[in-house]
């Protein structure tokens, strides 16, 4: 009887220190790098203060707006877990075509120069520390914020708090209800309610996208593996502002954006602009 009595005691020891564990959700979720890349390209580094730390940046601006001295608009861009700015900030800034644009890539918390630890209660207030700073170089000219997997989460943060002109959002995690409804019923929910609770609310995407108005435009894999149709479904459907859903065929939660889907962005640009 005392042994069962050992025994019951060190299960609830173990589901105690599972569930109340405040850096299990970071862990599980959370996959940064810190390795070197060399950024390609114009792309520039810049740092700004946060949490003691530094917050880092990279930014890039396309042809037509090195040639004019100045950019039409700004993308101000959050990127997918184990994913860097320094990675693609170069290309990106190229990619909108005959247009000055400029792009800011964030590292979150973490990250490659960003000073961590990576929290995913640091990911919100770091993307509105990005835009802020933008904000003061872009004045009236308007910023689209552009956010693929994980970093919709903290595009729709933004876009819920600040004066955003536009939205891309690229297979968007509702991570609180992927978390009850794909991993809850394994557990009877006594493991993914508590989990769910510790996503950061801002990180809620669903609520987040209620409380969005700019115009968005969907990108959504048919294929996506990661985060399936149904749950991107749920982010869309919440969405408050106007908003067009590019259905992207056959495609996976990692698969690059296609020429045919790209001149289909680009050509909703000036509905995303003209607010």
């Amino acid at each position: 009887m005392k042994r069962k009595a050992i025994r019951a005691l060190v299960r609830l020891g173990i589901y105690l220190a599972v569930v109340f564990c405040p850096m299990l959700p970071d862990r599980l979720i959370l996959f940064p790098t810190n390795d070197r890349i060399g950024a390609a390209g114009a792309a520039e580094r810049q740092a700004i203060p946060f949490k003691g730390g530094e917050l880092e940046i990279w930014t890039c601006s396309s042809w037509l707006a090195r040639e004019r001295g100045r950019a039409d608009f700004y993308v101000l861009r959050f990127y997918g877990n184990a994913d860097r700015a320094d990675r693609w900030v170069a290309d990106e800034a190229e990619m909108w075509g005959e247009r000055a644009v400029e792009v800011w890539g964030m590292n979150y918390p973490g990250f490659g120069g960003s000073t961590g630890p990576a929290r995913l209660s640091s990911l919100g207030p770091a993307a509105l520390a990005a835009f802020d700073k933008l904000k003061e170089t872009a004045g009236e000219r308007p910023i689209l914020v552009f956010g693929a997997s994980l970093g919709t989460t903290t595009a729709l943060h933004v876009a819920a708090q600040r004066p955003v002109a536009g939205l891309i959002l690229q297979n968007p995690p509702p991570i609180r209800q992927m978390i009850l409804r794909q991993f809850g019923w394994w557990n009877l929910w006594l493991l993914a309610g508590p989990w769910s609770m510790r996503i950061p609310g801002a990180l809620d995407s669903v609520s987040n996208a209620k409380a969005s108005h700019a115009r968005a435009v969907f990108l959504l894999a048919e294929n996506d593996e990661v985060v399936a149709p149904k749950f991107q479904a749920l982010v869309v459907n919440a969405y408050a502002g106007e908003k067009r859903v590019m259905s992207l065929p056959g495609a996976h939660h990692n698969s690059p954006m296609d020429r045919a889907t790209l001149e289909e962005l680009l050509g909703a640009l000036p509905w995303l602009l003209e607010q």
